[in-house]
């Protein structure tokens, strides 16, 4: 079979099969080519779901006639003055997209970069002068129409426009300084607060339910926002990533994602989130494949650990510090009430819980003293004061907000998960070590974690290139180790890093605590309902079991109002 050089058409077709998947392909590229070319506002307007047009105009710097000559010859860019593959601070590079798109569509550019107006014909090359006054347009017609083919594997048109507007919602999260408009109807204007940019991408049910996030540790940043645990989606679909401001869909930030709420959300259930990573460049290899939403990190299991640990910081202040609201009401009544409470313990089913009882004050007339201390009880600890038990799985309470009613089972749960989880874990050293037959690739993959393992209790070590010896592992805890490492050394060398060995820790702390804690359906009296609730306000993560289900709900008093007709 003899060797030939493939014409440049078909180069250029096949280029275009890396790049431009779908209509959604073309959005991305050509509105992250405006954003590179500086511009701040951006519209986009889309015609049969993309297929028959897809039409972006930008108020970016435009471009002279030597540069539109070239933007639609493969590999032409402008974006990389020094060479540099790790110096890379646009979000395209690699000159790609446009000879892509005009390889398997009729695409004409209407461009100005101050100079004049310029029109050119993609199809034919042919530039001529335009009334174009500012900025540049890209209008791509009949995508797919040079490749017939291509166009059997497009879906229905309101699904293509579902993926264009989810390509959208990325972008104007990944640029909250600049405004999008697209098909006049989905709109993020420019200069909007970036809470409300978040609102208008996820929707209204997030408002006052995300966590604002800014952390940064040894030349690694992490800002955003993540939602509440009681927030979720059933599926990915409003997590939201970015790299050095490239918007990606990166497996080590979504399993560290996925670790840090491992415990206080079911694996069937997804967290929201918005998160900007900032990192050094030369860190970071964004250059590893044609549509730029996958990247290599130098140090993937440093990046992983120190995203878990800020978010699990942020979702787990106890309730007891987020009692601003409660405090600042009862200051309003003309008494301040956030003192440290008395305690006195109690017992349910052997875990040792607090009862918080408030310090009694007067500071008001013989009249006014009842009225007050009572709303110091409920003041001074924010679920409030015990009401009673209903159908011996809920508990009553009256807070300065209004009813609160707590899951008793999910409350004792959390609270004996978390003193669990913060124990050291008690490890057992084998009398005769276990060695383990594996293939040489996933006995380095294992070394490169060994730390990690230990500090879950699994203590290893080479034994000779193709085995490893397991000395000591998590104390009462029988495993088939086999199947473990195996599961955990392609986790690493899929991904560079592994979190099966945490998830069944998690796992078993999680159906130890289910089962050692107060049933729904047992009867407890006022003072353990009330030290279930002292204790749960002073736990981590405590508005959810660690199944994810809500410990507690709060009806406001004006919710109740409104439900009795009291205007």
């Amino acid at each position: 079979m003899t060797v030939r050089i493939l014409p440049d058409n078909l180069i250029d077709q096949i280029a275009a099969g890396e790049v431009v998947e779908r209509p959604a392909s073309v959005v991305k590229e050509l509105v992250e080519n405006a954003l590179d070319a500086g511009a701040d506002q951006i519209v986009i307007d889309i015609t049969d779901g993309g297929r028959t047009l897809i039409n972006i105009v930008d108020n970016g710097s435009g471009m002279g006639k030597a540069d539109l000559e070239k933007c639609i010859q493969r590999h032409a860019t402008s974006k990389l003055p020094d060479d540099d593959l790790l110096a890379i601070g646009f979000m395209g590079f690699r000159g790609e997209a446009l000879p892509s798109i005009a390889s398997v569509s009729d695409m004409t550019v209407d461009t100005n970069d101050g100079s004049g107006g310029l029109q050119m014909d993609c199809s034919t090359g042919e530039i001529k002068p335009s009334a174009w006054e500012a900025g540049t347009r890209v209008r791509v017609e009949n995508l797919f129409s040079k490749t017939p083919a291509r166009l059997k594997f497009l879906r229905a048109d309101r699904a293509e426009m579902t993926g264009i507007v989810e390509i959208v919602k990325r972008l104007a999260c990944a640029r909250p300084d600049a405004g999008f408009i697209l098909n006049n109807k989905w709109r993020f204007p420019k200069g909007q607060p970036f809470v409300e940019r978040i609102v208008a991408v996820m929707g209204e049910d997030v408002r006052g339910r995300m966590i604002e996030i800014e952390n940064e540790s040894q030349g690694l940043k992490l800002s955003g926002f993540v939602s509440t645990p009681t927030l979720r989606r059933a599926s990915s679909v409003d997590q939201y990533l970015f790299v050095n401001g490239r918007p990606v869909k990166d497996k080590v930030l979504v399993g560290a994602l996925r670790a840090a709420y491992m415990d206080v959300m079911s694996a069937r259930e997804f967290p929201l989130c918005a998160l900007y990573l900032e990192l050094p460049a030369r860190e970071v290899d964004v250059n590893v494949s044609p549509a730029k939403t996958e990247v290599h990190f130098l140090e993937p299991a440093r990046v992983r650990s120190f995203i878990i640990r800020t978010l699990r910081d942020a979702i787990a202040l106890p309730l007891a510090k987020q009692s601003i609201e409660n405090r600042a009401e009862s200051i309003e009544h003309g008494v301040e009430l956030w003192r440290q409470p008395a305690v006195q313990h109690f017992d349910v089913n052997n875990a040792v819980i607090k009862v918080c009882e408030p310090e009694r004050r007067f500071d008001f007339d013989d009249k006014k003293s009842e009225i007050i201390n009572h709303k110091s009880e409920i003041a001074a600890c924010p679920l409030g004061r015990v009401i009673g038990q209903i159908g011996n799985k809920y508990i009553l309470a009256e807070s300065a907000n209004g009813l609160v009613i707590v899951d008793q089972h999910a409350a004792h749960e959390r609270i004996v998960y978390e003193k669990l989880r913060n124990r050291e874990i008690k490890t057992q050293v084998l009398l005769s070590p276990i060695v383990i037959k594996l293939k040489p690739e996933e006995v380095q993959s294992l070394g490169e974690i060994g730390a990690e393992l230990e500090s879950s209790g699994l203590k290893i070590s080479e034994f000779g290139e193709d085995a490893v010896a397991v000395y000591e592992k998590p104390a009462d805890w029988d495993m088939d180790f086999e199947q473990v490492l195996r599961d955990i050394a392609a986790e690493v060398m899929a991904h560079g890093h592994s979190s099966k060995l945490s998830e069944r820790l998690h796992l078993k702390l999680a159906n130890h605590a289910c089962h050692h804690s107060v049933r729904a359906g047992q009867k407890l009296d006022v003072a353990q309902m009330d030290a279930l609730l002292r204790d749960i306000e002073k736990t981590e993560r405590a508005g959810q079991c660690n199944h994810g289900r809500p410990v507690y709900k709060i009806i406001r008093i004006s919710e109740l109002d409104g439900r009795f007709e009291r205007v």
